[in-house]
């Protein structure tokens, strides 16, 4: 057998990313041949089997050519006519079978998802694809409103959980900025608006009063890294906010099990990877609610500055001990990804 599949390929490290990359590792170890085809802009040396498509035709051109008897489309985020097309695409390769993860978990309660049809595009493409997987019970319960059949519609959980290793080692900057802060108070995702990164920023100047020390650590990169880099420089405590950009996964695992507290604020938001791994270390994190948090999370409205700061004064005030989770490392999730994949070949 031999995979293909197509998403997001780090960096940076999002969800999408991570779950790709834990599938292609856990296959390769089992020698299973798995290439990547990397469906954003950005752009590396084609090299390890990922490939980096300039164009469409680049992509098509891919999909011809490579060898392959599994194509696992990711898709995160919005369902544009794009990823349909692709998605349709994939489904008519020939000699082939096309699997689907639909990442993005807030998507079946928001004003798209709740028009799910069979009689749509989006339920004609669902239904080509051989088998699906859901990364929460409700894509998966979208699914069937899109007539795909139940037995094609599996709920697959997307986090596979390495190892924390004080190995990985610590670039200076990020190794001082944490030798000079406690708490420590660290934040991974993307610098999109729907991230609500401004609230964390305004939030430290307040923690500040209480927690002379605390500083406030930001990794991963987006389209507002100028602006937010703007309104730190424009706060009189912008030499205790770090603004790390993407940094490797290890060492952002290293940081996770190291902090104080880890913050996840965001408008819209699926089931964060980052948020499990920061649970299974043991590593408090306090998140806006978006109603499929796991349990162990301390729970905030959206956009609310005192619910943040309330939070996270109550944590560092009960001086929490840190248990790490035993509920597995997620290898098990692999694994049924691995056994998807040979019951449709």
């Amino acid at each position: 057998m031999r995979v293909l599949q197509l998403g997001p390929y780090p960096p940076p490290h999002g969800g999408v990313q991570t779950n790709i990359v834990a599938i292609r590792q856990f296959l390769r170890e089992r020698r299973i041949p798995c290439a990547v085809i990397n469906l954003t802009r950005f752009r590396k040396a084609e090299a390890d089997e990922v490939y980096y498509p300039a164009s469409a035709l680049q992509l098509i051109k891919l999909l011809l050519t490579l060898r392959y008897d599994i194509v696992h489309l990711h898709i995160g985020g919005s369902l544009t006519l794009r990823l349909l097309a692709l998605g349709f695409v994939c489904c008519m390769m020939p000699r082939s079978r096309a699997v689907l993860t639909f990442h993005s978990g807030g998507y079946p309660s928001s004003e798209e998802g709740r028009t799910a049809r069979p009689r749509t595009l989006r339920g004609f493409v669902f239904r080509r694809f051989d088998t699906l997987i859901g990364v929460n019970s409700q894509i998966v319960e979208m699914f069937h409103k899109f007539g795909v059949p139940a037995r094609r519609a599996h709920l697959i959980l997307p986090h596979a959980f390495p190892a924390p290793t004080s190995d990985a080692s610590l670039p200076p900057h990020l190794k001082e900025f944490a030798d000079a802060h406690q708490p420590l108070l660290l934040t991974v995702g993307l610098l999109e608006p729907e991230y609500d990164l401004p609230i964390q920023i305004e939030a430290l100047g307040l923690i500040r009063q209480s927690h002379r020390d605390a500083g406030l650590m930001i990794i991963g990169s987006g389209s507002l890294e100028g602006e937010l880099r703007e309104r730190i420089d424009s706060v009189p405590y912008a030499e205790h906010i770090l603004l790390c950009g993407d940094i490797a996964h290890p060492v952002t695992m290293r940081m996770i099990a190291e902090c104080g507290l880890f913050l996840r604020t965001t408008l819209y938001d699926g089931d964060s990877i980052s948020v499990r791994e920061a649970l299974h270390v043991g590593t408090p994190v306090i998140a806006t609610d978006n109603r499929m948090r796991p349990a162990g999370v301390t729970l905030i409205p959206p956009s609310d500055l005192a619910a943040l700061c309330r939070a996270v004064e109550q944590q560092l005030a009960a001086h929490p001990t840190r248990h790490h989770q035993s509920n597995g490392d997620g290898e098990e999730n692999l694994q049924a990804v691995l056994e998807l994949y040979q019951s449709v070949t």
